[in-house]
């Protein structure tokens, strides 16, 4: 029998946060990661003093002063602020949608002659129930907006075209009428200073917790399963039972990352281009996630491509249509009768989380599985 009280599957954020809880209560953890490094989707990589999302731009945000507080125990946070802009064919946007996409777009000064304009643009589905994701958009914000700052984007993250998508994507779109860049409504935000990587290294420094990296879950399941007196398991539900119900779709991306020898290279940390045209959907700048730390003389880039995925790829978030959401209620009731396996995160739990949702289902499990 193994010689731990937990089995651990994924050192990302779920995983480590249960880890480093359990660990507190004098539990003693195993966590394997079948990348040759910890942190999941949030792991930084630290080349020539600039700090480089691997996986996609992080911004951690929330307006739990409780999360804000328990993730701030793991790393000092920078007072970064997410103001994405949205290139369409060489015209820049502020994004979200706001006064100063709207005087860009309309030449419109005033909140209320923006809301006329709006209200002008969204009159062609006066009396039309949307019937897909263009329909729908169209009545939020108008074609206009739609034309330029959703449209090419949308059917580029979900490879298909608008009026092919379902309108309860986009319930809703924010719109703000004030010149505020910030993209989020959230209290508090920020990047931790140095990176990611290290709240990820702190929680699992504890030496209750053994971790092994470049270890596949998959290629000794039945062992685990039978030496592992709890397994926590944040990997793909449907792969956990060898796809028996079916395959959950879930959509992948593509990075494409070099370093450039030049100091500035977009003036930005997140630059959308929602042109149907490119084939990417974003180009981040890493060091501007941080004001520019890290060697001045240097920047590195990574450009976004969504892609399909494939058995094999790796998925980074699921789609949560009608379709899917049904055979994962299935799997989860196939779940419910391995009582020694906690299924956690956005793969096993099917959902798209952000970071601070990802601690919070963390700590809820937490008290679950520790409340007696």
């Amino acid at each position: 029998m193994a010689h731990y009280d937990y089995l651990v599957v994924g050192a990302g954020l779920f995983g480590a946060t249960f880890a480093y809880e359990a660990a507190k209560r004098g539990k003693t953890v195993k966590v394997i990661e079948k990348e040759d490094h910890i942190g999941g989707h949030i792991y930084t990589k630290n080349v020539d003093g600039i700090n480089v999302h691997v996986y996609g731009a992080h911004i951690f945000h929330t307006s739990n002063k409780d999360i804000w507080d328990y993730v701030n125990q793991f790393a000092e946070f920078n007072r970064y602020t997410n103001s994405p802009i949205a290139n369409y064919k060489g015209e820049i946007f502020n994004m979200p949608f706001n006064m100063n996409t709207f005087n860009k777009m309309w030449g419109v000064i005033t909140p209320e002659e923006a809301q006329a304009k709006i209200d002008e643009q969204r009159q062609e589905m006066a009396g039309k129930k949307p019937a897909n994701l263009e329909e729908q958009a169209i009545s939020l914000i108008g074609r206009d907006v739609y034309e330029k700052l959703v449209k090419g984007y949308t059917e580029k993250q979900w490879g298909k075209k608008a009026t092919d998508l379902p309108a309860f994507i986009i319930r809703r779109l924010p719109v703000r009428l004030t010149y505020d860049n910030n993209y989020f409504n959230d209290a508090y935000q920020g990047i931790p200073i140095g990176g990611y990587t290290q709240i990820i290294e702190k929680m699992l420094a504890d030496d209750k917790i053994t971790v092994e990296t470049g270890v596949d879950f998959f290629a000794n399941k039945a062992q685990y399963l039978k030496d592992s007196p709890k397994v926590i398991f944040t990997g793909m539900i449907d792969q956990y039972f060898d796809y028996q119900l079916g395959t959950l779709e879930y959509r992948s991306l593509h990075f494409e990352t070099e370093e450039l020898d030049q100091p500035n290279y977009q003036g930005n940390a997140v630059v959308n281009y929602t042109d149907a045209e490119t084939p990417y959907t974003r180009i981040i700048e890493h060091k501007h996630f941080e004001f520019a730390r890290g060697n001045k003389k240097k920047t590195i880039i990574t450009k976004e491509f969504p892609k399909t995925w494939q058995k094999g790829d790796e998925p980074y978030y699921p789609v949560n249509n009608k379709e899917n959401n049904g055979l994962f209620a299935q799997y989860k009731e196939l779940a419910a009768t391995q009582p020694n396996v906690v299924f956690g995160g956005r793969l096993g739990q099917y959902k798209y989380y952000d970071m601070h949702q990802v601690i919070q289902t963390a700590l809820t499990t937490v008290k679950k599985e520790f409340s007696d």
